[in-house]
């Protein structure tokens, strides 16, 4: 018995001296030490996208159909007055260059006269015209003559130093030609106008041409009225 209590005594103290060197030498990590509690982030303000008011502007789809920077609106449209006076008659649905039109075409009818492109009713030339003068060593002239305009019937007479050489020449739209023997010194070449043609006055080209074929001048009398002659001056050398 008393064997017994040894044992346990014994075996107790062994027990209480290896748990005090166990805690002798285990040692406890101190907890860290903070100087101050950590910052707080603030939370992300939401904005109302309603309520935000920027610079930048709206993106807003363009419509072809009503854009004026594409197309201009007119500021007149169908049923709405042009203007609140006008002493204009004319029609709300009418062209507005319309109105430029007769005069464009009267300003390029008289040049088209004034080049010999075009007969007109315009004023006739009641005096005697001249084509200029020429010096030659030609033995002769062919003269070659047509009507440049539409054709309307207009007849010319051909005189040389007031011979006739032609009584009446029917002017076509292809020259007809005829030849002029020329008189040493001065030579004087009409050509009258026996009418006018149902489109306007007397209306020719002429060409001159000498005995070699070379071309002396190129001319035409235009709207020339009946009686009046056009003249070119011959002086043979």
């Amino acid at each position: 018995m008393k064997h017994i209590l040894f044992f346990i005594l014994f075996f107790t103290a062994l027990t209480v001296s290896a748990q005090g060197e166990f805690n002798s030498g285990y040692k406890s990590i101190p907890a860290p030490k903070f100087d101050a509690k950590p910052k707080k982030l603030p939370a992300p303000e939401v904005k109302n996208p309603e309520s935000q008011n920027t610079d930048i502007p709206s993106i807003k789809t363009p419509n072809i159909f009503d854009n004026i920077s594409i197309t201009p609106k007119s500021r007149f449209t169908i049923g709405e007055e042009k203007s609140n006076f006008s002493m204009s008659t004319e029609n709300k649905f009418a062209n507005p260059g319309d109105r430029y039109i007769p005069k464009m075409e009267k300003d390029l009818d008289k040049a088209l006269r004034e080049a010999g492109l075009k007969e007109g009713r315009g004023e006739l030339v009641k005096k005697n015209i001249s084509l200029g003068e020429i010096k030659t060593k030609s033995a002769y002239f062919i003269v070659k003559l047509r009507d440049f305009g539409a054709i309307d019937g207009d007849l010319v007479k051909i005189s040389s130093n007031d011979q006739v050489i032609q009584s009446q020449l029917f002017l076509e739209s292809n020259f007809k030609q005829v030849k002029i023997m020329l008189a040493n010194g001065f030579n004087k070449l009409d050509f009258e106008a026996l009418n006018i043609g149902s489109l306007g006055g007397n209306t020719a080209e002429i060409q001159v041409f000498d005995d070699k074929g070379t071309l002396i001048t190129n001319d035409y009398w235009n709207n020339l009225a009946a009686g009046f002659k056009a003249t070119i001056i011959a002086t043979k050398e």
